[in-house]
């Protein structure tokens, strides 16, 4: 039974995770260009007078894209492939998160087990593989709208992610010689260590690697400066330009899920993954009572900052008949408060001692949970910072960098990984 639950709680998780955090990173992309822009963002939606931060204008726009007609166009090459592509899109995006570690393996009655929603011990080429076949969802929508800038759109998205996967899998290669696995939970034990005084994270290892592959995560993801599909002054929208309605939406949300899987395993091969600095999870679970008075502090201090935060923003500086804005922030300070006692009392609880091995497993299991989601969150943000500061590139200027740039650069990095493999041992 215990090993139902689990099997239940991993995939669960990873939907939740994904789900869930699309619209708080639309919330983001709005908030973040609109800081860079210097405006306020979305801040009118609201209901009851809750805006959640400008979290209800996202959850209104997805109601509104699930109850809006989708309209298919009559001059389209095939409904079957029209339909269906954007569902391989949203499906492959989807598979490709099914394999990333979350937490160290769980032990149940002497058996473990890994910690991902497919538990598949060569990930990696899971990954690789599902996010290359990514790639017919674009190429379908394209060529199934019968639109030639849809067409266009897609030839140009599939052109790029093809360029860059090849750079992309070298610096993939050179990781693999230095973990020696194909197994990305291995990759995470490997960088629980340290190196001259600093975290064994691949980012200090390989730090060629770690910027070819960065930089090929945003070709690969179609994210600006390499969003080759949105050229709005050459060809519009790029390959989704026909679709409507939740056809739209299931490209929209695919595009996050690709970013999220993507920054996922940026964070799993070269960030250490779930795993905090110079801690495993032997040091989580034998010192499982410090990491309770650790996680009551840091959500104490947490609601602290964030209701002063929200004392200090989240108010009127005019004025107005009916002021929504201080009873929302009554709200926010109670829910806060809230969680704040809720977490510090279970913890404070079970501080005296009384978890066994099977509960100090839990807790260390959701320490690297917490790691992992606030590392993959941290990363999603520098995808989107990126994307509203640097201008879009032209298409021969993407091509060069990959093929005349990076590629040389990752055959080099895999030749001088190889030798200090051999034979620095």
């Amino acid at each position: 039974m215990s090993e139902i639950w689990l099997i239940i709680f991993r995939i669960v998780f990873i939907l939740i995770f994904v789900l869930a955090l699309i619209p708080v990173l639309v919330l983001l992309e709005r908030k973040v260009s609109a800081f860079i822009q210097d405006r306020p963002g979305p801040n009118r939606a609201h209901i009851a007078g809750i805006r959640l931060g400008g979290l209800v204008q996202a959850l209104a726009d997805a109601l509104k894209l699930a109850i809006k007609e989708d309209f298919t166009p009559a001059a389209i090459r095939s409904k079957t492939l029209f339909t269906i592509a954007p569902m391989v899109l949203f499906l492959m995006s989807t598979l490709t998160l099914a394999v990333i570690p979350f937490s160290e393996y769980f032990t149940i009655d002497g058996v473990k087990y890994l910690m991902q929603a497919i538990p598949f011990d060569g990930g990696l080429l899971w990954y690789l593989g599902f996010a290359s076949l990514s790639i017919y969802g674009i190429m379908l929508a394209g060529w199934s709208s019968n639109n030639k800038y849809s067409l266009l759109g897609s030839l140009r998205a599939a052109s790029g992610a093809i360029s860059y996967e090849i750079p992309l899998g070298l610096a993939v290669v050179s990781m693999i010689l230095t973990y020696n696995s194909i197994n990305l939970n291995d990759f995470v034990v490997a960088q629980q260590g340290s190196i001259f005084g600093l975290p064994a994270w691949g980012i200090f290892l390989q730090p060629l690697a770690a910027i070819i592959f960065i930089v090929c995560a945003f070709a690969e993801t179609n994210r600006a400066p390499f969003d080759l599909a949105e050229g709005e002054s050459e060809i519009v929208a790029g390959y989704h330009l026909e679709y409507s309605a939740m056809s739209f939406a299931m490209f929209f949300m695919a595009e996050y899920i690709a970013m999220t899987a993507m920054c996922a395993l940026v964070v799993t091969i070269f960030f250490g993954g779930y795993s905090l600095p110079y801690l495993s999870q032997a040091d989580l679970v034998a010192n499982y009572d410090i990491v309770l008075l650790c996680i009551a502090g840091i959500t104490t201090i947490f609601g602290v900052v964030f209701a002063y935060w929200v004392s200090k923003n989240n108010i009127t500086r005019y004025r107005v008949a009916k002021d929504y804005r201080k009873r929302e922030n009554k709200l926010y300070y109670a829910l806060t408060f809230a969680i704040v006692a809720a977490v510090d009392i279970i913890c404070l609880y079970f501080y005296n001692g009384t978890l066994g091995g099977f509960g100090a497993e839990v807790v260390a299991t959701a320490v690297n949970l917490m790691v992992f989601a606030v590392k993959t969150f941290i990363m999603l943000l520098v995808f989107i910072w990126v994307r509203w500061t640097l201008p879009r590139f032209r298409y021969d200027q993407i091509q060069r960098l990959g093929w005349e740039k990076l590629m040389p650069l990752a055959i080099l990095n895999i030749i001088i990984t190889a030798l200090v493999v051999v034979y620095g041992n």
